[in-house]
């Protein structure tokens, strides 16, 4: 197949186009590269990228998903089977300090992403959606049907749009669409801005930790590999329905405290913990019901928080030349 992977420096997208090289698709990536967190390791990615793939079915293009003339370009340039959209302006805190940047990316960029899926007959479109949009739902584990009509971020609003706006196309225009709401997603290459990656790194230069709502919370943690085997086999398989939403994570909630106790028992480290309260726009925990998306795809997450923190640990090590 011919695939489009938006957000392909990101860190899920990285990983996704990774598998997809190795299976021999041809990929197109795109992304705008953005300095929303360090741009290098974006850039490192799409060289690991050319690598892997020896410049024979992986091309990058720098381009933003807001500028609808270059995206049409890349469409018309390019016969896609099917697209995988992650591109999107990410992080729950930053969009209380910059609300465009949310509008544009994921607003209008998805809206533009849409137009040219309808436009190009594409086969199937699978997008990134959010846990975010279950907000403090009280009922746990989060299942599919449940409500999602109260968001604590606007960037849980625009991803709960993208699901709308998803919906629309598919009962208006036919377009065949499955949106993925993620799991707190950790691994290798992973993004600096969220607590596994935070914690990994002032736990290893003896730095002081601020620990959320005195460490009452919990997260369904999930590993990057069993997220891309889900991502892929529904990028590979028929999509089951014209219009699916999913649960992708562990399955498997972990208290932030035993999260930070087992990167202590990795690193041979141990945390210093600044208790704090709870932080604007955060949720007291997340639990993902991924029943549909075992009965449909026959997706089954393996990986334990320690076995995956221990790959992200010697990955961390790795990158940044840290000695033991």
């Amino acid at each position: 197949m011919k695939i489009l992977v938006t957000g392909a420096a990101g860190f899920i997208g990285f990983h996704i186009t990774k598998r997809l090289i190795n299976q021999g698709d041809i990929v197109i990536g795109i992304d705008n590269l953005n300095n929303y967190y360090d741009p290098n390791l974006k850039k490192e990615r799409i060289k690991e990228l050319k690598k892997i793939s020896n410049d024979k079915n992986f091309k990058f293009i720098k381009a933003d998903i807001t500028n609808s003339k270059k995206i049409e370009q890349i469409f018309e340039d390019n016969r896609f089977d099917k697209v995988c959209h992650l591109a999107a302006q990410a992080g729950v805190r930053y969009s209380f300090e910059n609300p465009d940047c949310y509008i544009n990316s994921n607003i209008i960029g998805f809206y533009n992403i849409l137009q040219m899926c309808l436009k190009h007959n594409i086969k199937h479109l699978i997008y990134a959606s959010s846990s975010s949009v279950y907000g403090n739902n009280s009922k746990i584990p989060f299942k599919e049907e449940d409500k999602v009509d109260s968001p604590e971020s606007l960037y849980a609003a625009t991803k709960k749009s993208n699901e709308l706006l998803a919906y629309f196309y598919t009962s208006q225009y036919k377009l065949n669409t499955t949106g993925l709401r993620f799991f707190t997603v950790y691994g290798p290459w992973g993004r600096p801005d969220m607590a596994p990656f935070i914690f990994m790194d002032k736990i290893l230069h003896d730095k002081e930790i601020e620990v959320y709502n005195k460490g009452e919370l919990s997260r369904d943690f999930s590993y990057i590999d069993d997220i891309v085997e889900g991502v892929v086999k529904i990028i590979n398989g028929p999509n089951k329905s014209p219009n699916l939403i999913y649960n992708i994570g562990n399955c498997k909630p972990v208290k932030l405290l035993d999260f930070i106790t087992t990167i202590e028992r990795i690193t041979g480290r141990k945390a210093k913990k600044r208790m704090v309260g709870m932080q604007k726009g955060d949720v007291y925990t997340t639990y993902a019901d991924c029943s549909k998306l075992k009965k449909d795809y026959n997706f089954s997450p393996n990986t334990h928080i320690s076995r995956g923190l221990e790959e992200f640990y010697v990955w961390f090590k790795k990158y940044y030349n840290i000695e033991n």
